[in-house]
């Protein structure tokens, strides 16, 4: 039983509160284009935000051996993330300045067992409703052939703009 050792690095998150950028999608587009980092969940799970749109997201991701859980396939987790992230982002990208969110729930279901050969994956997230104090959106994970792996919806609390000091 060889060990394994992963070293992997992460740049420092910039808050979009802190970036004085004036919408959840101009934050996006940074962090798309590599001016702001990725965030550092992504960095450790191994997936990265590859595009965005009004109201879509899409994350894309390569499973890997230290994604196994004790069975040998990939842990739930990983695809979880992916949705959780991807619905995320697709309702952040029609947020207003200094306008946040926070997941309330995220449900998935998983449909086939995904491997650490299984290639790259893509969760493409879509908004479905935005309003004022929640927000609800839903994404597919699918590989390079269109096959589906994982769907999933977010429920999430809009977090209107802090007070002014």
């Amino acid at each position: 039983m060889g060990e394994r050792t992963r070293t992997y690095t992460w740049g420092q998150p910039v808050p979009v509160a802190e970036s004085g950028l004036t919408s959840g999608r101009a934050y996006l587009e940074e962090m798309v284009a590599g001016r702001l980092p990725q965030a550092p969940i992504a960095e450790t799970l191994g997936f990265v935000l590859t595009e965005i749109g009004d109201g879509h997201a899409v994350f894309e991701g390569e499973p890997a051996e230290f994604l196994l859980n004790p069975l040998g396939t990939v842990h739930g987790g990983f695809a979880l993330t992916l949705v959780d992230s991807a619905t995320g982002c697709a309702v952040q990208t029609l947020l207003p300045e200094r306008v946040g969110y926070t997941t309330l729930e995220t449900r998935a279901n998983f449909v086939r067992p995904i491997r650490s050969d299984t290639g790259r994956l893509r969760a493409v997230g879509r908004a479905i409703h935005v309003g004022r104090t929640t927000a609800t959106a839903e994404a597919r994970l699918e590989d390079a052939e269109g096959r589906l792996y994982a769907h999933g919806t977010s429920t999430l609390l809009v977090i209107g703009p802090e007070p002014a000091p």
